[in-house]
């Protein structure tokens, strides 16, 4: 497991998070030193550009980097003391209940039947599912895929729901990564892609692919993105809570939703109120 090397964004998150904790009094994590030499184990992913990515040179950028950035800086944790851990999907609920990881912030979206196993801090973000097309795409509602070349990845739920009841006669291509999708557009093998919104804006505002592509903003489910932790331990719930919360009213959040994903022009909702679940 590699130590994170802090981008600019994320520093300055940082910041902003351990200048508000030096200013309202400790908020140190009750199961390590926190700033007095401990570390925290966090989740992410490694795979998606505006959300979780390791860079070639093994530091990591992304809007879900930047909210656990913030929140270990609430707890107590100076960017060394931050260890970022890859949880993929299949793996986040056992990666908590193991104490793999303190947290989670990896496009987690809280659903009831994950709530079964681990509790959830936010939600964070309200994201959707959507369409990703090339900007000169003529594609500007659900059953304009019928008869089109559509791409997600293999058992997505995206998939599925776009198969059963938007566009059942879109052509399904799925692959194992939303990179090859997003390559498959870029030739002209698919017409779109389909997962959320906001994995979509953090691939299209890489910069080999800014300006090419663009969001239909069809909003095609609501996906309410939390911090996962261990089942039980109510302690860093409530206080990820209290540092979400001071990310978004001190701008934090703003900052990192711009920083992200403002360059494919990603429309994104205000940030939900701690503990309201869009349906």
């Amino acid at each position: 497991m590699q130590l994170r090397k802090v981008t600019a964004v994320s520093a300055a998150v940082l910041a902003l998070a351990l200048s508000a904790t030096a200013c309202g009094g400790s908020d140190k994590d009750d199961d390590s030193k926190g700033s007095g030499g401990g570390k925290i184990k966090v989740g992410i992913k490694y795979d998606q550009p505006g959300l979780g990515l390791q860079e070639p040179d093994g530091s990591f950028s992304g809007f879900d980097v930047d909210v656990a950035t913030y929140v270990a800086g609430q707890l107590g944790y100076k960017p060394d003391q931050i260890e970022f851990v890859q949880t993929k999907s299949a793996d986040r609920e056992n990666a908590l209940a193991r104490g793999d990881v303190k947290f989670i912030a990896a496009t987690y979206s809280i659903t009831d039947e994950r709530k079964q196993k681990v509790d959830f801090a936010g939600p964070y973000l309200l994201a959707h599912q959507d369409l990703l097309v090339k900007k000169d795409s003529t594609i500007a509602k659900g059953d304009d895929l019928n008869g089109k070349n559509l791409c997600s990845v293999t058992g997505s739920t995206s998939a599925q729901n776009i198969q059963k009841t938007i566009a059942p006669k879109a052509n399904l291509k799925e692959v194992s990564t939303y990179s090859e999708c997003i390559a498959g557009l870029q030739s002209g093998s698919v017409d779109a892609v389909t997962t959320d919104d906001s994995i979509l804006a953090g691939f299209a505002a890489q910069d080999k692919y800014k300006g090419q592509f663009k969001l239909a903003g069809l909003k095609l489910s609501n996906e309410n993105y939390g911090v996962g932790v261990k089942k039980g331990d109510s302690a860093t719930l409530d206080k990820i809570n209290k540092a979400l919360e001071k990310m978004v009213s001190d701008g934090s959040w703003q900052k990192a939703v711009d920083a992200n994903f403002g360059p494919a022009e990603y429309k994104n909702e205000p940030a939900p109120k701690i503990g309201t679940i869009v349906k």
